[in-house]
């Protein structure tokens, strides 16, 4: 292989690289600085050998077989007939700091992205009054509808608790640690973090307010979520501690709240709603969940009563003096229950089902409201 023909097929390789995307940070490995090396040489067959030196951003990286097989794939259509050789090793302490000053766009420290002047990322806290009224199940399914309409969507399972968001999306894995900066695991396409990642398995989060606190902050500031269209939030049941803190460090986030039929589950989620008098938040909206039961005779079965969305809705509407809609009625389904449990949300699995369409639905109705000018920047200067 002559010197100009290996510098031109280096050339051409690394820019068919520049369409390789790390699997979890999701931008090109080359404007990451992973692509340490580059090089050209006879194969053993007498064609053309490619080596391409990755660094990693940890030597446990979880998808290092996928970023390979897409590494191969790339240089392959350069040249189906060459051969390729993907060589990995990890960053340096000084390439790790680069790339945490990169990601963030500073000096590389932790700061809350979603409430920073110009941000515009729908951040929703999805709340309730009570527990059991399936708010975590919303709030993946949600995401989930969200993510397959092409919205780069995060979920922040802020029920310290009571968290259940890594098994209704079937996430094993922990996220991926670059120094102090946690690149958070994908499910459905949708970036996830949520303390269950960091418990052994069985075992309670015994926590006070102040490290409750603690830890939202550090799922908001510590983890790199990216450019996020939208960012979800679990909220436990009732206004405490996550609650509260949510208001202060979020002050842009707007509540989502979660009921059942039954008056008395909706009498205690007006309570909730009623927090945004306080904490300045917005209110998105009701979702009433298992709302009936369809029978196999077409019968409709009032489970738990009826009306409680609806009473949400009007109560929030008259305290906070302005229209909180009711988004919609998910009905009692078996197949909302069976995809909770194995980690394929029913938005995705089966969106044509009674509760499918309506969460795909509500998501829609969610993305379309118009944004508000809280927080933004209008360019305007007093005139001297």
């Amino acid at each position: 292989m002559s010197q100009g023909s290996g510098d031109e097929l280096i050339g051409a390789v690394r820019n068919a690289l520049n369409r390789v995307h790390d699997p979890e940070l999701r931008q090109p490995i080359t404007d990451l600085g992973m692509v340490r090396s580059i090089t050209a040489g006879d194969a053993a067959d007498s064609g053309t050998r490619i080596t391409v030196g990755i660094d990693l951003t940890t030597a446990a990286c979880p998808l290092r077989h996928e970023l390979k097989s897409s590494v191969e794939q790339a240089v392959a259509s350069v040249d189906e007939s060459i051969e390729t050789v993907v060589e990995f090793s990890v960053m340096s302490p000084e390439q790790r700091v680069r790339l945490r000053a990169k990601l963030r766009g500073n000096d590389g420290s932790p700061v809350i992205p979603f409430a920073q002047p110009g941000n515009l990322t729908k951040v929703y806290a999805v709340a309730s009054g009570k527990g059991g009224v399936g708010k975590s199940s919303i709030t993946v399914n949600l995401a989930a509808a969200l993510a397959s309409d092409g919205l780069n969507v995060g979920v922040i399972d802020a029920d310290i608790h009571g968290f259940s968001v890594p098994r209704m999306l079937g996430v094993t894995g922990q996220p991926t640690r670059v120094d102090s900066m946690l690149i958070p695991p994908v499910a459905h396409g949708i970036k996830v973090v949520s303390i269950g990642m960091f418990t052994p398995r069985g075992r309670a989060v015994v926590w006070r307010g102040p490290m409750l606190h603690r830890a939202l902050e550090q799922f908001l500031a510590d983890v790199y979520w990216g450019d996020l269209d939208v960012l979800l939030l679990d909220l436990p049941p009732g206004t405490g501690d996550i609650a509260i803190s949510v208001a202060q460090l979020l002050p842009n986030s707007e509540l989502i709240l979660v009921t059942t039929p039954q008056v008395a589950a909706a009498e205690v989620a007006v309570r909730a709603g009623a927090l945004a008098t306080q904490t300045s938040q917005r209110v998105a909206g009701v979702i009433e969940n298992m709302s009936w039961f369809d029978g196999p005779d077409g019968t409709r079965l009032d489970v738990f009563g009826s009306g409680g969305g609806q009473l949400v809705s009007a109560e929030l509407s008259e305290t906070l003096q302005q229209d909180i809609p009711l988004l919609g009625q998910v009905p009692l389904d078996v197949s909302l229950r069976e995809g909770s449990d194995q980690g394929t949300p029913v938005a995705l699995e089966k969106p044509e089902s009674a509760s499918g369409e309506v969460l795909r639905s509500i998501a829609r109705k969610l993305v379309t409201r118009p944004r508000g000018l809280a927080g933004m920047s209008l360019g305007i200067e007093p005139v001297r």
